[in-house]
């Protein structure tokens, strides 16, 4: 699926978008891909001459994952997540595996587990050469632009 999907389901935007496409939606959870681009701005200061991608912003992907997950849930249910936009509400047990570098190609897993009210709790995991690089727990919230 083409990055246009990424574009109409989320707000985020180069250079803080972290998602290039969808690959698969399922009832349970979604799956994107991203590709690692040297020329991206956090490497001209995170570890200069031997750039790592920071793990904030793999943990970002993740989230950005979900939030195009719920998107595609609500209007598979007839809802409008036009004047939604997804928050991050909570952070559990993020566990680095592996460095993510430039020219990597990172498969961004998300998967649902339950919702109370707002909230979303989610699961996800980034994958870079078919090993796990970094799994987390978190929960998003939508919620109505002001």
């Amino acid at each position: 699926m083409s990055q246009d999907l990424v574009l109409q389901s989320i707000p985020h935007r180069p250079p803080f978008l972290f998602v290039d496409e969808v690959v698969e939606i399922t009832e349970k959870g979604i799956r994107t891909q991203r590709k690692i681009r040297a020329e991206e701005p956090q490497f001209e200061g995170h570890y200069p001459g031997n750039p790592i991608m920071p793990g904030v912003l793999l943990c970002e992907s993740v989230f950005q994952t979900a939030a195009i997950y719920l998107v595609k849930q609500m209007e598979a249910k007839g809802e409008s997540a036009r004047d939604k936009t997804p928050i991050l509400a909570r952070v559990d047990q993020a566990k680095f595996k592996a460095m993510v570098l430039p020219g990597d190609t990172i498969t961004i897993e998300a998967t649902y587990k339950e919702s109370m009210g707002n909230f979303h709790f989610m699961s996800g995991k980034v994958i870079k050469e078919g090993k796990v690089a970094l799994t987390i727990s978190f929960a998003l919230a939508l919620i109505e632009q002001e």
